[in-house]
């Protein structure tokens, strides 16, 4: 592996981070969960949809799929991540997560209805079960890309400065997916400029460009840190174990260095809890103002907008208050700010007071992500299989995120209200403040 402190490599790695974040943005959380809404929407039937044999709401469906894509990327990682250790070629599977997740997201430009020689809108079986899969498909691209990604950290800068570089590349993510937003809004506030003149095309045409450019943009800037990052390290003990067992014969090895390290053991025990929180409430943002709050399109975009823009400073205070209180405090007060915007979630009724809830969320969003991230590459002991350990830092991540994304559609489904949903979240979050805590005093205790 290259020296520390290369700036070459610190900012290709970065930019990475430029090249995805416009896919979390566009599809995860903006234009593609209100378009989907939009041409699943049944009212008089319920919001159903039928898929593979059986009846969803259509929101519900959503989030089970995507919880669906989360096991995928859980049982994949230690696999893949074995097979990258052993050869020492993480960046191809890098690689080759980007390339298959970017070409499922220009397949949604086909994920679209019909209009119909009578002048109505309808959405065929066909055309949901594509838009399902390739969302599926490019969920999980990204996802796993980021395994690697990850892994890159430690081999990269120095524990001093992994902070301050980990949120680099979420400010840079930031700053790229915006700009590819801008892009988006002309597009889909102006369509007459691009042509698109009748009401069909309106309506459906730009989300569906919006999904080709955000491809394009992955695709197209990935090409540069996969010039320049190394191929990552190779194991000085190759396992001779088939690679399926491999990898989770790894994690279980993780996992018994991690038992006798009780402070990298509470964290990830908090980290589990809190996590599930902050990636539901950020998937399930948009469909909540459509479905709750009946917001028009252009204000949920607005919302996920402010939640943007107000992350990339969010993320930079958030890494200089933990360089004057410690991680750990940071972290506390953030989650506490966690528990908070679940109580007000639940009570919101208008989108001004949306606006401000999504301007919180952008505040402590990516600050937490980044802080969690450098923490947990702090407490790791020193080892040259770093993709090992952030393989078990993902799985825990997207495990998670499964229940979280299951746990929201349940309640959906059960209740008949998303805000309920909400509520479930909040308990994540306590549950996640509570051993972060614990984690605290464990590690002042160790430090006296």
């Amino acid at each position: 592996m290259n020296k520390l402190n290369s700036k070459k490599l610190i900012n290709a790695w970065c930019l990475y981070d430029w090249a995805n974040s416009a896919y979390n943005l566009v599809i995860t959380s903006t234009i593609f969960p209100a378009y989907y809404e939009a041409v699943t929407r049944n009212p008089e039937n319920g919001n159903t949809v039928r898929f593979l044999g059986r009846d969803f709401v259509n929101t519900a469906l959503y989030n089970y799929a995507l919880g669906f894509a989360f096991i995928v990327v859980s049982i994949l990682s230690p696999i893949l991540t074995s097979i990258a250790d052993t050869r020492g070629n993480k960046k191809n599977f890098m690689r080759f997560f980007c390339t298959i997740g970017s070409i499922a997201c220009a397949t949604l430009y086909f994920f679209a209805p019909i209009e119909t020689s009578q002048g109505t809108i309808t959405l065929s079986s066909q055309s949901l079960h594509l838009g399902i899969i390739c969302m599926v498909i490019s969920c999980i691209g990204f996802w796993a890309s980021l395994v690697f990604y990850n892994s890159y950290l430690p081999d990269l800068v120095p524990e001093s400065q992994r902070d301050r570089v980990s949120a680099r590349g979420f400010t840079w993510g930031y700053i790229g997916s915006v700009l590819l937003q801008i892009i988006c809004f002309v597009i889909v506030f102006l369509p007459e400029m691009f042509g698109l003149t009748t009401p069909y095309e309106k309506n459906y045409m730009p989300a569906r460009i919006s999904f080709v450019l955000v491809a394009i943009w992955w695709f197209g800037f990935a090409q540069i840190p996969f010039r320049v990052l190394p191929s990552g390290n190779i194991s000085t003990v190759r396992n001779k174990t088939n690679v399926f067992k491999a990898g989770f014969l790894e994690l279980k090895k993780v996992w018994q260095q991690v038992k006798h390290l009780p402070v990298l053991k509470r964290f990830l025990y908090s980290f589990f809890w809190y996590s599930a929180g902050i990636q539901t409430v950020f998937l399930a943002a948009t469909q909540f103002g459509a479905k709750e709050l009946h917001l028009p399109t252009d204000k949920l975009i607005i919302t996920i907008m402010i939640i943007q823009l107000v992350a990339i400073p969010g993320a930079i205070i958030i890494s200089r208050l933990s360089e004057k209180f410690g991680n750990f405090k940071t972290l506390i007060g953030v989650v506490t700010i966690w528990v908070g915007l679940c109580a007000g979630g639940y009570f919101i009724t208008t989108d001004v007071q949306f606006y401000i809830l999504g301007a919180v969320v952008g505040l402590v969003m990516g600050g937490i992500q980044s802080l969690s991230r450098s923490t947990y590459a702090n407490l790791m002991p020193e080892t040259k299989d770093t993709a090992s350990f952030f393989s078990f830092f993902d799985v825990t991540e997207k495990i998670a995120l499964v229940l979280g994304m299951f746990s929201f559609a349940y309640v959906e489904e059960l209740t008949g209200s998303m805000r309920n949903s909400v509520l479930a979240l909040m308990v994540f979050f306590f549950f996640g403040l509570v051993f972060l805590i614990w984690t605290y005093r464990t590690h002042k205790k160790s430090h006296q």
